[in-house]
């Protein structure tokens, strides 16, 4: 049986508009802190910085 892998899904949400659009996953091994990423955000029209909510 295959055991527990090392990356965990994420939800990225933006603080500006509340919005919490994006699924990701990431290795908790390589990366221990918050991620965050530029995406974009459909309320502002623009391209912005979402961060780790879970």
């Amino acid at each position: 049986m295959a055991g527990k892998g090392q990356r965990d899904h994420v939800i990225l949400g933006n603080d500006q508009t509340g919005e919490r659009i994006y699924l990701t996953s990431k290795n908790h091994r390589n990366t221990p802190d918050r991620l965050v990423l530029k995406k974009y955000s459909p309320k502002l029209h623009k391209v912005v910085e979402f961060k780790e909510v879970k």
